[in-house]
């Protein structure tokens, strides 16, 4: 299995009478909040700064 991210990362390993196995990978971190209306304009004139179209 690969996991390629700049994130730290987890994996979940279960082991039964059969076997051990994968059940999955947990990939980042928790979310820092919700991005508010303010929040989004800022991000879209930042990309518009660095020449990105930002709808």
């Amino acid at each position: 299995m690969y996991c390629a991210t700049a994130n730290p990362v987890e994996v979940i390993i279960a082991e039964t009478e059969q076997g051990r196995g994968i059940l999955g990978v947990i990939d980042g971190v928790k979310t820092k909040g919700v991005e508010d209306e303010s929040g989004v304009a800022w991000r879209k004139q930042l990309l518009r700064k660095f020449g990105y179209k930002a709808d």
